[in-house]
């Protein structure tokens, strides 16, 4: 096993830095769509983490813009639970630290 296999996610995702835009997420999702959707596949697809239950409702999912990898997952997996992303206006979202 290599030592970047051993890493936790949060140490592999310590390795991006991200730029945000205020006001400006490039993550949405719509909350009647995904309460519609017989399965919740964002919530595993996401290789980062983005998506996950709100804990103060499960019936909600929060999204955590920062982790975001830019990978377009959840564009294919949440197409019909209501997720719309779209890539970061210019000089904003993910940048690479190392790698």
């Amino acid at each position: 096993m290599t030592p970047d296999e051993k890493l936790s996610l949060a140490d592999k995702l310590y390795r991006t830095k991200y730029e945000p835009d205020p006001g400006h997420p490039h993550v949405t999702v719509d909350a009647a769509s995904l309460k519609k959707a017989k399965t919740r596949k964002i919530l595993k697809a996401c290789p980062a983490g983005v998506y996950t239950k709100d804990p103060n409702d499960p019936e909600k999912v929060a999204v955590s813009h920062e982790n975001c990898l830019e990978c377009g997952t959840c564009r294919q997996a949440g197409a019909d639970e209501g997720v719309e992303w779209k890539q970061p206006d210019g000089g904003k979202g993910v940048k690479y630290r190392y790698g």
